[in-house]
Parts: C-alpha cells; structure tokens; sequence
C-alpha cells in the first residue's frame, strides 16, 4: 500500500505544476514528455517559446518536443559524470582511484564544492562522503505484493563504513580531486537533482524557453510563468503541488505560486525498507550510519530558480535536525522559505511571509 501512495504521490507531484494553473483564461497544457533518470520519473514540460510565431502548430510542438528530447539528453550526460553506480562516471573513478587524484569536469567540481560548503554549514549532518555507508542500504527492496522490504546492514559493517565518513577527506586542485582516505566515497544524491535541474532549466532558456517546468522526482523548477500558448509567454504564476506525506489518499498540503522559481521537497516516506516491524528512512547521520532520529515527516524548501541544488541541501539538512531546530535553522538563511510537516501531520511555516495556499 506505501508503494502505491508514494507512487500516486509522485503522479500528483508531476501534474499538479499544470492543473493547479489552469483555468477559463490559461488552459494552456503544454508540450510534454517523461523519461527516467537519477532513479526516478523525470518530467520536463514546455508552454511557450520564442522562434515559433510563423510555424504551424504541428511545427511548434515538433520543436518543442525536440529541444525536451535534447534535455533530457542532457540528463544523460549529467548522470553520466555524477553517477555513484555509472562504471566510468567522475564519481565512480574517485572512489576507485584508492586515494589518487582523478581529473574531472568542471561541473562536478562544482557539485563536490558545493557539497563540501553544506557540509561546513551543517556542522557535518550534511555530508558527501557517506558513500560507505549509504551503499550499505537497500531503499528498493519490496516483496511479491509490493510493499517495501529490505535487510538492515551489518552493525560492524555500519560502524566501519562510517569511520570513513567525513567531506574534509576531499581534495581539489583544479580538476583534480582526490580523497585523502582510500575508503572514503562520495555520494551526490543530496544535491545532484537540483544541481542538474538548475542545468536543465539555464539551458532551455539559452535555447528561447520562456515558460516550462522541470521536475526531476522531489525537485521542480519553474521557467518563468505560464504561458497563454506555444507562442506567448505572459500568463500567470505556476501553481505547484505539495503532497501530503501523511495522507493514503494522494491529498495535497496546499499549493505555492511559482515564477521563475525551485521547490524542492525532501521526505521521510520518500525512500525507505520496513524490517524488524520498523521503518528505515534513507536520510542517514554520517556519525552512525543509521536514519537520522526526526519529527520530521517532509520538508519543503523555496526559492528562487538557480537554488535548487542549494535547497536539496537544505531541506535534507532541516529534516536531520528536527522541527524546532530545523526552524531556527532555515529561518537564519537568506533568500528561502519552507513548509515543514511534522509526525503529527502539523504544519510549520518558516515565516508569515511563505505563500503557501492551503
């Protein structure tokens, strides 16, 4: 039955960006196509561009779904060089290179340095290096009727991998990055999602998008404000879905106008295993190995379009920390605001000034 709501819940997520906008003004629908990557359903929907006044309206959707296919290329190469699993991605030759520089691309780079930064700003709770321990945990297991299943690692296990858990093992020089602990690796599932969706959105405009959203799983980005068509740009502000995490039934939240904006949810339901009659999340605490302990069922975090990565961070982050110190802790950072969902299905809101719509 989870697997079901998660998956609804994942549905809903997708379509609610586009049905939350409609009305008798603006039933624009766009031109939109789903694929698969980063482990998840990925979406990318197109409602106007420039270029397309003199074509016909067979013409303007080819062009459109064209430069969606392109995207997702993109996608393609993105997870190419910022894999964990990929043979040959960045990720995977540092942590097979037993401690020896490895060249890499300017992008990952600049993942890994961000990365690093909220590893430094979260005290540690934040960490890339918690490969070790993370590929301990399988989030996929389910058994013959769907529902999720999967064995707890090895205590030993856990408590070794973690000894090698810590951001400050990494070393860059140029594109040159290396750990300074053979067993140390990183994992990028933190922040990657939002660092690409940044990508996806930055390259759709510099090709003529004026208006589309980008929703890789968690992470959406809106590109201006919906369109009245193909061919004009100026419409009204996105209306993108928050789901309910404590509801079977797919039930919203609420709502958040968006224009030219990311929203990036983080959850404790998202991805998790039941054994021993417990749930097992899949934030872990670099210190254990284990699931954080949280009252936290959801975190989401807003801000402007180009913050994605930054937001997948940061709702990670509050979701270690609990509600009353993930509070004090994203209200002390500029520019974002969040709706947390506590275990008691409660609402928080990180200022009055979130425009949040229930």
């Amino acid at each position: 039955m989870k697997k079901i709501f998660i998956l609804f819940i994942l549905i809903l997520i997708l379509i609610i960006p586009q049905l939350g906008c409609d009305s008798q003004s603006n039933n624009n629908t766009g031109i939109e196509k789903t694929s698969f990557h980063f482990d998840t359903i990925c979406k990318i929907t197109i409602y106007s561009m420039e270029g397309l006044e003199d074509k016909s309206e067979e013409q303007q959707k080819e062009e459109a779904l064209a430069l969606i296919t392109d995207a997702f290329k993109l996608c393609d190469r993105y997870e190419g060089i910022l894999s964990t699993t990929r043979k040959g991605s960045d990720i995977y030759n540092i942590n097979n290179a037993e401690g020896q520089p490895v060249k890499v691309s300017d992008e990952t780079v600049e993942v890994i340095e961000k990365g690093i930064e909220y590893g430094q700003i979260s005290d540690g709770n934040f960490d890339i290096t918690i490969g070790a321990a993370s590929r301990l945990w399988d989030f996929h297991q389910t058994d013959d009727e769907g529902e999720k299943t999967g064995k707890i690692p090895d205590e030993k296990d856990l408590n070794e991998a973690v000894n090698h858990v810590d951001y400050r093992n990494i070393k860059i020089e140029g594109n040159m990055v290396s750990l300074t602990d053979p067993l140390t690796e990183l994992d990028l599932g933190g922040i990657a999602k939002g660092y690409i969706a940044d990508k996806i959105a930055d390259y759709l405009q510099d090709e003529g998008v004026t208006s589309a959203i980008i929703s890789l799983g968690g992470n959406i980005v809106t590109l201006g404000e919906k369109g009245l068509s193909l061919t004009e740009g100026q419409g009204e502000a996105f209306s993108v879905g928050i789901a309910d995490p404590t509801s079977e039934t797919g039930q919203l939240l609420g709502i958040v106008p968006c224009e030219d904006k990311t929203v990036v949810t983080s959850g404790t339901y998202e991805r998790y295993i039941e054994a021993d009659g417990r749930t097992y999340h899949h934030v872990l605490n670099p210190d254990t190995g284990y699931q954080f302990e949280t009252d936290l069922l959801s975190v989401t975090v807003i801000a402007d379009r180009g913050k994605s990565a930054d937001c997948d961070a940061l709702s990670t982050i509050c979701l270690s920390l609990g509600e009353e110190k993930g509070l004090e802790f994203i209200r002390s950072v500029e520019g974002v605001q969040a709706v947390f969902v506590n275990c008691d299905g409660d609402i928080s809101l990180s200022s009055d000034d979130v425009d949040f719509q229930r």
